[in-house]
């Protein structure tokens, strides 16, 4: 297989005329400043595949209904539960399948499942306890994604350790060990990894921390609202940083997801172990949690990576853009992060555990994302600076593994629209 780029993203810049061959999945040969032969060509600029770090794909279900009145996160959190607790495995199924098809369509081609929808509706096990797990795996390779499942350990409704309640029963294992023995009987492959995940200091008492130690990739939310940093302090008198910090679960294998709130000591904590930091913007904008210190964090040593989260929008040119414009509005001034840190972020799937993708090399998943430089958004633009101007409606063509998946800008595999529709309508009607 064989295809022929005038542009593509290589070691960090652009370059042209790119022969891309494929064999096994894999790049083989990746050459610039070649004719294209009877090579395949692509359209405007291509890419490496996306990575979205960080996605609760039945979140989805509520983009456009949860966005009128003044409210919270606490509200909204409270509309959240209601989908939630009409999710089974073969409507989640449905769900997913249909919302990782979305993420194809705009060019990602690896996923991060924060999964915690773990059993029925009133905490009892299924008669597979990981069916709800299986059921986000299948659905990823029909949309011919791969995922990382971060199966998480959910306990608590609170930091001072309130009991689960209502639909949050579905979350909880009882306890870490259980959780542990249940997260152990999955089973990754060549698509899938199975990773691991604490929702939050809320949710997970400090003394069933250490049941993480070790598992990777590990993703937690952190700090992501002020409510959640005073409670911690108050029960365990510092930060949720420090708190992962004294059980060991910073550090390389780690990516804290939001990270929004930190002190000075959290940001330094955070990049001296090297813990990744996933951001979501358009969610963090969408529930008014705040802006994080993202220029600080990389600059302490975090390496960034992006989540799409809520689905609010799936765009992680979108999410991209909004790290440098958002750190504008918090500084008043331009120019924080370069064009390549910004494609870097999208295309991180080291955070996921798929060190062998996220570039066009020799040896790397071929995994590649077409985006029109002749749109009405990015007609004129330098393909050096198409991360400023694209959205997810430029990609045209996406391959994941060496397999076509969007070919014209359509999903190769099924109507994902038509999927979203019916899928949606099943669990909020």
């Amino acid at each position: 297989m064989r295809y022929h780029a005038g542009f593509a993203w290589v070691d960090g810049r652009v370059a042209t005329d790119v022969l891309l061959e494929i064999d096994g999945g894999r790049f083989t040969a990746v050459r610039t400043g070649v004719p294209a032969g009877d090579a395949t060509r692509l359209p405007g600029l291509v890419l490496p595949g996306l990575a979205n770090a960080h996605s609760h794909a039945f979140h989805r279900a509520l983009r456009g209904r949860t966005h009128d009145g003044r409210g919270s996160f606490w509200t909204w959190r409270d509309r959240m539960y209601a989908v939630a607790a009409r999710l089974d495995p073969d409507s989640y199924f449905a769900l997913a399948r249909a919302v990782y098809g979305e993420m194809a369509l705009a060019g990602i081609t690896t996923v991060g499942e924060f999964h915690y929808l773990h059993h029925a509706p009133d905490g009892t096990r299924y008669a597979d306890p990981n069916a709800m797990g299986h059921a986000v795996t299948a659905a990823a390779r029909e949309a011919g994604l791969r995922i990382t499942l971060l199966d998480t350990l959910y306990l608590t409704a609170g930091v001072d350790g309130t009991p689960l309640q209502g639909v949050q029963r579905r979350f909880g294992d009882g306890d870490a060990a259980a959780w542990a023995a249940r997260v152990d009987g999955l089973r990754g492959d060549d698509r899938t990894r199975i990773g691991a995940a604490a929702h939050s200091v809320r949710a997970v008492p400090a003394s069933q921390l250490a049941a993480l130690a070790g598992r990777a990739p590990l993703h937690v939310h952190l700090s992501e609202q002020r409510a959640e940093n005073d409670r911690c302090r108050a029960v365990h008198g510092c930060t949720p940083t420090e708190l992962l910090r004294r059980h060991g679960l910073l550090g390389a294998g780690t990516t804290a997801v939001h990270a929004t709130h930190l002190t000075d000591d959290d940001v330094k904590a955070l990049g001296d172990g090297g813990t990744g930091v996933c951001l979501c913007p358009t969610t963090e904008r969408d529930l008014a949690d705040g802006i994080g210190p993202a220029r600080a964090l990389a600059d302490a040593g975090s390496p960034l990576s992006l989540g799409s989260d809520s689905h609010a929008v799936v765009d992680l040119f979108e999410e991209a853009r909004a790290v440098e414009m958002h750190e504008r509005l918090t500084t008043e001034r331009r120019g924080h992060f370069a064009a390549a840190e910004l494609i870097a972020a999208a295309t991180a799937h080291s955070a996921l555990g798929w060190d062998d993708a996220g570039t066009l090399a020799p040896g790397r998943r071929a995994d590649l994302v077409a985006v029109s430089l002749d749109s009405v958004r990015t007609a004129g633009v330098d393909p050096a600076g198409a991360v400023f101007a694209a959205t997810a409606a430029d990609v045209t063509h996406v391959v994941a593994d060496g397999r076509l998946i969007v070919a014209e800008g359509r999903h190769t595999g099924f109507d994902v629209p038509a999927a979203l529709r019916d899928a949606i309508r099943q669990v909020t009607r």
